[in-house]
């Protein structure tokens, strides 16, 4: 596979800045979310080859105008990158949700009337497999969010979804997904935009 996969997490938002679990609730970007899209696009075009053979977007507000500022044409806009459902803890944050359920992490607990882990599992393996075709053409960006977006970088290298945990994706950042001679590889991640305001 010649070319390469995109992820890129939509800018700020009020709720990212202070922790509160944001699935299906749609809210606006900040300011500064706005202008961290608007740079992300920057470094899209820095690191993409040429134009992309696809643009997919989760139907989220904040998704949808990250990728309008970044300069991106969205192809289809898709549920399957929607973030991860939160159920009960949607708009909560860690530490309330800590108060009942002591350790409470989205990678190892349960999410009453949200998705699980394997839900989240599948549905990231769903959308891999869509893209593999596309890819065999040019590059695929993704425009989504953070939990489901670390999501797909475990599994793109084969690691069950929770070890999502182990990858960071800041407002507005870019991972690079690719291969070596046919292994999955991580080949960016977390890569920030110089913030425009």
């Amino acid at each position: 596979m010649a070319h390469r996969l995109f992820l890129l997490r939509h800018g700020q938002t009020e709720w990212s800045v202070n922790g509160r679990h944001t699935g299906r609730t749609d809210i606006p970007l900040t300011a500064a979310g706005e202008g961290q899209a608007r740079a992300a696009g920057g470094t899209l075009r820095a690191v993409l080859g040429g134009s992309p053979a696809l643009v997919l977007s989760s139907p989220r507000t904040r998704a949808l105008r990250t990728a309008e500022l970044a300069g991106l044409r969205v192809d289809e806009v898709t549920e399957e990158l929607s973030e991860w459902d939160y159920g009960d803890y949607e708009g909560v944050t860690t530490p309330t949700i800590r108060e009942t359920v002591p350790g409470w992490t989205v990678w190892s607990h349960p999410i009453p009337g949200g998705e699980s882990a394997e839900d989240v599992n599948a549905r990231a393996d769903k959308l891999i497999d869509r893209v593999r075709e596309p890819l065999g053409t040019g590059d695929v960006i993704l425009v989504g969010h953070g939990h489901f977006s670390r999501v797909l970088v475990a599994r793109w290298i084969g690691l069950p979804s929770t070890a999502g945990v182990h990858f960071g994706l800041d407002p507005a950042g870019v991972a690079v997904l690719g291969d070596e001679r046919g292994e999955p590889q991580i080949e960016h991640l977390n890569l920030l935009p110089t913030t425009e305001d």
